[in-house]
């Protein structure tokens, strides 16, 4: 599968919209590889945080590989967040946490520790 060439498409979008913000995304789009949480970092400070009828909208469209999940599950052990709280700061369901938390429970453990 071939990943979007997230550089060139932020690049674009800040190019676009706001160059005044390429100083502020500077330090993520000088890295080799993004990563979901750098992706989504971008994201927020490009379009800030939206309205709630589009982001439902928008909501529809997301897709999380096992990596990206295991990232996020990573992030909210490591800033000690509960489903609910970790749900809200990536604009995800509670249930969708607690089900990916249930689906790599035996997984988990051995990941997060690396």
């Amino acid at each position: 599968m071939i990943e979007p060439d997230y550089h060139n498409i932020f690049n674009d979008l800040i190019a676009r919209k706001d160059p005044d913000l390429k100083k502020e995304c500077e330090m993520l789009l000088k890295k080799n590889k993004l990563s979901v949480l750098d992706i989504i970092a971008l994201h927020k400070i490009i379009f800030g945080k939206g309205s709630k009828d589009r982001g439902s909208e928008n909501q529809k469209y997301k897709t999380y590989d096992q990596a990206a999940v295991v990232e996020i599950l990573q992030y909210g052990q490591k800033h000690k967040l509960n489903n609910t709280h970790l749900a809200e700061h990536f604009n995800l369901s509670r249930n969708t946490i607690a089900k990916w938390k249930k689906k790599i429970s035996s997984n988990f453990t051995d990941v997060v520790s690396n």
